[in-house]
């Protein structure tokens, strides 16, 4: 008896990755879950530099004052309950300092501008449609760091801003990486502080944007990770205690289906040296000074060694 719906999914045919390419994951807080893994399995990435972005236009932000080396200035950044802070920036790169927030916010473009150069793969995750525009500035914000809510409208994007805003950000990476692969994804963590019904419109828009713009003949695709979660963990034991974001569970299972469909069959193969290295280094040993595991611990430090000459970037702090 088959108890479960299953997405069809194959193996990338074309632009799979592996250990030489180099990923920039942006997006909502998704982003940062499967940024994770390929953090433990020692890819090259780099995920969400400005923080959290949940929704398109702060995407758009980010990547165009980037490839344009558009600097931020002091008239940009607000104060608020003694923090510093950047509308379009996450608050953990807030500052009690104005003059560190801003060092930090240009070193982070040029950080960005150089990633979009050379990444092979970006993946973005778009997690709403809602969006907050500031009424003093006119502008749609990334973040609105807790200042109060009269001093913002709420908005929600249509499929039309959403795909435009998407082909803006593909066009402009476009143009200084003609050969990047973009991986789309809609974040499965439900907004329900939006509604319940009001949450569906948002994922619909954002679905539907997306398939306006992915084309495979130019190097974008679709991950079905919002599907995945909807449709084949069809169930609360899913996610965690706030019953909206996918628990740990979830993850492994969505990171599985994705790593079976984009990583390279040599990748996957590294990726399990990787993980037996990763397993053997969190062993907690009952005597640390024993012979036993000195020997224990020359072994493992020759299977480094070992993946090393074949993955030279790869590091175990």
């Amino acid at each position: 008896m088959n108890l479960q719906t299953n997405i069809p999914l194959k193996p990338q045919q074309h632009n799979q990755i592996d250990y030489n390419s180099k990923m920039m994951l942006l997006g909502s807080c998704f982003s940062e879950n499967i940024g994770e893994k390929f953090d433990y399995f020692k890819f090259q990435s780099i995920v969400n530099p400005f923080g959290i972005l949940f929704h398109p236009i702060a995407i758009e932000t980010l990547v165009t004052r980037a490839i344009n080396k558009d600097y931020y200035s002091e008239n940009e950044l607000i104060s608020h309950n003694e923090q510093w802070s950047c509308l379009d920036a996450h608050s953990r790169l807030n500052s009690i300092s104005k003059d560190e927030l801003l060092i930090t916010l240009n070193k982070t473009l040029d950080l960005t501008n150089q990633q979009l150069r050379e990444s092979t793969h970006i993946v973005i995750t778009l997690g709403t449609s809602w969006v907050y525009r500031h009424i003093a500035t006119d502008k749609i914000v990334a973040n609105c760091h807790k200042l109060p809510q009269k001093q913002f409208l709420k908005e929600l994007l249509s499929v039309e801003q959403i795909s435009e805003s998407l082909e803006a950000i593909v066009s402009l990476i476009k143009s200084i990486n003609p050969k990047v692969n973009f991986i789309f994804t809609v974040s499965p963590v439900r907004h329900i502080k939006d509604g319940f019904v009001e949450n569906t419109r948002s994922k619909s828009h954002l679905i539907a944007a997306i398939h306006q713009t992915v084309e495979p003949r130019t190097q974008q695709y679709y991950f079905p990770s919002y599907e995945i979660v909807m449709d084949e963990l069809r169930d609360y034991r899913f996610y965690n205690e706030d019953m909206l974001h996918p628990n740990n569970l979830a993850i492994n299972y969505i990171w599985e289906k994705f790593k079976n469909v984009w990583l390279s069959e040599d990748a996957l193969k590294s990726a399990e040296q990787v993980a037996a290295i990763q397993a053997k280094r969190a062993h907690r040993p009952f005597n640390p000074n024993s012979e036993a595991h000195q020997q224990f611990l020359g072994k493992l430090q020759i299977e480094i060694e070992t993946l090393q000459k074949q993955h030279a970037h790869i590091k175990f702090n």
